[in-house]
């Protein structure tokens, strides 16, 4: 039995080890989603001049990308750039409002010099691959990992249903929580640094009340990802007494976190998706516009 064990043992050992050392590899298409981590290799039977890799990981994870066996011809108008985010019908998720960077660092270009080597980490879950290569048997790998984010901000949504905490402790930050589909969308904490009343107050084309407050809640929708271009349908700056509802009826719903960075400021939701015979009209929010999915 003793001996048995100890094969068992040993077994169950080198199956972790394999488990461990394990990676997952499969062809980069041209326009390809990925939410794995492994290796993804590109290689070119026909030129290739418009193509893009969008990356997602959990909402408390960032990813890591590291670029090798690159073989394309930068001089000849080859290149492959990372985005620090994602870029969807000109728009760029996060906003430049609420990222960390300006818009020219979050573009890494294998073909510029102080780039061409070592990983390049997200500043959130979602990042991006850009590429075009002209030469047949050209291209290169991908190598994806996760690393685990202890503070979470701007996070893109893999599921149309869920729940979140978002939390900001003395920062001057501005995170969004971004889903890309019509949701209802419940508020169940909600701890920020000054109170003001007990109602939800829809906005008025006038900005006034909440967003004066410098810290605050707000959700938007629109069609696009872009924060900044979203339509603000209704902002909070106090805790709710009882659960916060609202079914928000566009492409892309969004609970973002506006903090002063002079408080620890707290906000958590649950969200599901809508049916179709479920989209919200104007006057059950008390909105003047709402956008709708086709």
């Amino acid at each position: 039995n003793e001996a048995a064990e100890g094969l068992y043992s040993m077994l169950s050992l080198e199956q972790k080890r394999s488990s461990e050392d394990f990676i997952f590899r499969r062809p980069l298409r041209c326009l390809d989603m990925l939410a794995t981590e492994g290796q993804f290799t590109f290689m070119t039977a026909q030129p290739q001049l418009a193509c893009a890799a969008f990356l997602i990981g959990e909402p408390t994870e960032v990813i890591s990308l590291e670029l090798s066996d690159v073989n394309i011809d930068c001089s000849a108008g080859d290149f492959i750039k990372i985005f620090d985010g994602w870029v969807l019908k000109g728009e760029k998720f996060p906003s430049s409002q609420d990222h960390p960077l300006p818009l020219r660092q979050r573009y890494t270009d294998y073909c510029s010099s102080s780039a061409a080597g070592g990983a390049v980490l997200s500043s959130q879950n979602v990042a991006m691959v850009f590429f075009r290569i002209h030469s047949p048997d050209s291209g290169f790998t991908l190598t994806v990992k996760k690393q685990h984010n202890p503070m979470p901000c701007n996070i893109m949504s893999q599921s149309p249903e869920g729940s979140f905490t978002m939390v900001m402790p003395h920062h001057h930050w501005n995170c969004s929580f971004s889903i890309i589909y019509p949701v209802e969308l419940q508020l169940t904490e909600l701890s920020l640094g000054q109170a003001k009343s007990n109602e939800l107050s829809p906005q008025r084309p006038m900005r006034w009340g909440c967003t004066g407050s410098g810290d605050y809640v707000e959700l938007l929708g629109g069609n696009g990802v872009d924060t900044s271009k979203m339509y603000p349908m209704a902002d909070l700056c106090f805790s709710p007494s009882g659960l916060t509802q609202m079914r928000m009826g566009c492409d892309n719903s969004v609970v973002r976190l506006v903090s002063s960075g002079n408080y620890v400021n707290r906000v958590s939701f649950r969200y599901r998706l809508l049916g179709r015979s479920e989209q919200p009209q104007a006057s059950e929010n008390s909105l003047d516009d709402f956008c709708t999915v086709g």
